[in-house]
């Protein structure tokens, strides 16, 4: 049987620049869209085309997917699952708007640490760990799924079977697109993370 893949793709940067969002509401910015559309025009290696598109409710994702789906044909479904992790009291701040010895505890113990208000590392690990069984189950043979950074070091987590604390240590930019292979009957595999160029 022919292995199935699931490409990820971070969302492209919005409106306001780099900040704490969770549920925020942002929509992409001018810049983002382009990212985006940037990302899912490129070729490719010869895998299998999408079959399905998978996507976080918030905005700067769902928007972009749902335009996807119809100019593409393809089937949408939308996963309270995949939304980022929320912040509480971060929300919506740039990381020079957040006391300095916060942000340190932080970045120092990035599962430990909760910012006031903010869903636990465990909850949202849990979380996006749920949309990963869920994806691994799903019949789809391509599936796209327009997501958030947060949730990708999740899943990457996973498939690399890498401790919690390490996964801030993966960048994952703007539009990133991660394509991993699931080979029936073995483990999934990375095969490639980073700007949509890294794919071509």
């Amino acid at each position: 049987m022919m292995d199935r893949f699931v490409d990820l793709l971070r969302h492209g940067e919005p409106e306001g620049g780099g900040r704490f969002r969770g549920g925020s509401e942002d929509p992409l910015s001018p810049a983002g869209l382009a990212q985006m559309q940037a990302a899912v025009a490129v070729s490719g290696d010869g895998a299998p085309p999408w079959d399905l598109v998978v996507t976080s409710p918030t905005r700067r994702c769902a928007a972009f997917a749902e335009a996807l789906s119809l100019g593409r044909g393809l089937p949408l479904e939308v996963w309270p699952d995949l939304g980022e992790r929320g912040w509480g009291d971060w929300e919506g701040r740039a990381a020079d708007q957040i006391p300095a010895a916060d942000l340190s505890r932080f970045w120092a113990d990035p599962v430990g640490y909760t910012p006031h208000g903010a869903e636990p590392f465990a909850a949202f690990r849990e979380r996006g760990l749920r949309a990963w069984d869920a994806l691994l189950a799903h019949p789809a043979r391509h599936p796209l799924v327009v997501t958030h950074g947060g949730v990708l070091r999740v899943v990457l987590g996973a498939v690399l079977d890498m401790p919690p604390a390490a996964l801030i240590l993966i960048e994952v930019p703007y539009a990133c697109i991660t394509r991993l292979r699931l080979p029936e009957g073995g483990r999934p595999s990375l095969m490639v993370h980073g700007p949509a160029a890294g794919i071509s």
